[in-house]
């Protein structure tokens, strides 16, 4: 909730400079996990970044990290904080999609039920400020961007529903680390981005920014913003670990709406009929969530089948005698199992 705050007021006051806030964050990440290597060497491991083999293994969860921070900051920057909530709901119908794909399974039917439940509550939060945003827009260049952080932000939901299911399907490259992992993707993921810095002209405005009196909101900004990151994404990769990028979705979609609440606190937004439908809607999808899980946790194993549970990342590819039944071949590896 914090990220989202002031990363909109970083990017209303330096709205040229997206590609280089993104980097300080990382950069400022990388050294808390230096730092917090030398305060604890038994329990901060940091991994050897000129491993090659690791690197190739780890290029694809970093090259989607790196889209996913792109097109999140992109749509916030060119969106109020409000309407940047339907890329929070977009996430979980993608995810469980992604999911889907990835393990060959079908979530169940109560879990696609409060999936179109919480979606539902953030579409018809958003609905009204969409249509307004575009339809009041004095300018053509006005409705242009609002239409233009509406396909960010379904692009950033895709991402970060893709970003999800490969955290889960990656740990186990990294020793089930999720330290090493958020390593790799902060220090790889800053690595991608200078070309970006570069190509962008943003050398040149950082150089304008200094002399100017809005530094000081994008250094202090910059720092709140990733020491935060920080602590979020450790958080992220630990909520993925030990539940599912289904379930670490749905606990997303519920402080989205807690972000709301404080927005009216803090910035005084005003609670229209269509928000707060949406908050009550949200929150019922996700109490169904949580219900149907606890009714899951709670079912004899024996009863507990791929297709009743309620993630796609708990159905197994093969159940051991299936996988000792069938002949292996040389060529084909096995799946690393969590």
């Amino acid at each position: 909730m914090v990220m989202v705050f002031v990363n909109k007021a970083v990017l209303n006051s330096s709205p040229t400079l997206p590609f280089s806030f993104i980097f300080i964050q990382l950069l400022i990440a990388v050294v808390l996990l230096h730092l917090a290597a030398l305060i604890s060497p038994t329990n901060v491991e940091i991994p050897n970044v000129w491993d090659l083999q690791k690197a190739r293994q780890l290029f694809i969860i970093v090259a989607v990290s790196v889209v996913t921070l792109v097109f999140n900051t992109l749509c916030l920057r060119d969106v109020d904080a409000s309407f940047f909530q339907i890329a929070r709901g977009m996430v979980l119908p993608l995810t469980i999609v992604v999911s889907a794909l990835a393990t060959c399974s079908l979530p169940s039917a109560k879990v696609l039920a409060a999936a179109l439940v919480v979606t539902l509550g953030f579409l018809i939060g958003v609905s009204a400020s969409t249509s307004s945003a575009i339809l009041e827009s004095s300018t053509e260049s006005a409705s242009y961007i609002a239409a233009r952080g509406v396909i960010f932000g379904f692009i950033s939901s895709f991402m970060t529903a893709l970003h999800a299911v490969l955290i889960k399907s990656t740990l186990p490259a990294v020793n089930n680390s999720s330290i090493q992992l958020a390593y790799w993707t902060n220090a790889g993921a800053a690595l991608f981005l200078i070309p970006l810095v570069v190509l962008n002209g943003e050398l040149t405005a950082l150089a304008e920014l200094v002399k100017a009196d809005s530094w000081v909101v994008f250094a202090i900004g910059s720092i709140v913003t990733g020491i935060f990151g920080f602590f979020l994404c450790i958080a992220t990769l630990i909520s993925i670990k030990v539940t599912s990028p289904v379930t670490h979705m749905f606990a997303a979609a519920a402080r989205s709406v807690l972000q709301t609440l404080l927005g009216v606190w803090i910035f005084g937004d005003i609670v229209t009929s269509n928000r707060a439908l949406s908050i009550v809607i949200t929150l019922a999808g996700t109490l169904y969530f949580t219900w149907v899980k606890a009714q899951e946790a709670r079912a004899p194993p024996a009863s507990r089948t791929p297709e009743s549970s309620g993630d796609p990342e708990e159905a197994p590819m093969l159940d051991e005698k299936s996988r000792s039944a069938e002949p292996e071949s040389p060529s084909v590896p096995r799946k690393a199992e969590d």
